[in-house]
């Protein structure tokens, strides 16, 4: 038995980390923490979403991305493109249907529902 638990999901961003963090913050209705930065921030709790400024991304496709369920993509996706998201694609795999976007700095994550449920 493990006594590790997951504390932080945390994301490097080259712009402000505070912009990105209130992003997800509005994105799924978490609060923003009181003292936000530019280079550092956090949203929400349980796991806490962090957010730190570093000087250079590491290139290519992340290898970590978050995976938002509900009942209704499209307007989830609306949602996210509304709050500066970018539409880029859509899937139906492996049993499952989902979409891919990119946030403000084009990190992705998917927007989806199990196409079983």
């Amino acid at each position: 038995m493990s006594d590790l638990e997951l504390a932080n999901i945390t994301v490097d961003c080259t712009g402000s980390a505070e912009d990105l963090a209130a992003f997800y913050a509005e994105l799924l209705g978490r609060d923003l923490n009181p003292g936000a930065s530019e280079f550092f921030a956090t949203a929400g709790h349980s796991p806490t979403l962090m957010f730190i400024r570093v000087p250079e991304r590491t290139p290519g496709k992340n290898s970590v991305h978050l995976d938002l369920h509900t009942d209704d993509i499209a307007a989830g996706v609306e949602r996210a493109v509304a709050l500066g998201a970018r539409h880029v694609g859509d899937f139906d795999e492996y049993g499952a249907v989902w979409a891919t976007l990119a946030d403000p700095e084009g990190n992705l994550f998917d927007i989806g529902r199990s196409s079983t449920a």
